[in-house]
């Protein structure tokens, strides 16, 4: 019986030492695999800061190079888009008939753009139950 009870406890040692060698080669990964990530992501970030600079200098260029004719061309074509695409702007209030999820909630906009309502900018056309899960009051400034 004592040899059975020896094999058994040798067996149960060189589990434990097969799990302590797993155990030190995940640990030897993950800092293999922590130091691989770092360095990528130290070289995408040069790379990602290099690009974004080089097309800030080339849109710095561009702006440069433009001359007043082209500016004010580009200002009047923007004042038309303005002008055309934005001149019928109405508001409405909620009310317990329109909207009345929104009554009293200071995310509320109420603007229709060209007859376009935009009711606020988590529920554009507003909420579809009765109550509006995102409703804020408004904050007291006193």
């Amino acid at each position: 019986m004592e040899d059975w009870w020896k094999q058994l406890e040798k067996t149960a040692e060189e589990i434990e030492g097969f799990f302590q060698e797993i155990s030190s080669a995940m640990e030897e990964l993950t800092e293999e695999v922590g130091k691989t990530i770092q360095t990528f992501t130290q070289e995408v970030e040069e790379i990602f800061v290099a690009e974004i600079d080089r097309c800030i200098d080339d849109l710095i260029d561009v702006i440069n190079e433009s001359d007043l004719e082209q500016d004010t061309v580009f200002w009047e074509d923007f004042d038309n888009f303005v002008e055309s695409d934005f001149m019928d702007v109405t508001t409405s209030k909620p009310s317990p008939d329109n909207h009345p999820a929104c009554v009293g909630c200071r995310h509320y906009h109420g603007k229709a753009y060209n007859g376009n309502l935009l009711v606020c900018a988590m529920h554009p056309y507003g909420s579809e139950d009765s109550t509006c899960p995102d409703w804020e009051g408004f904050k007291d400034e006193g």
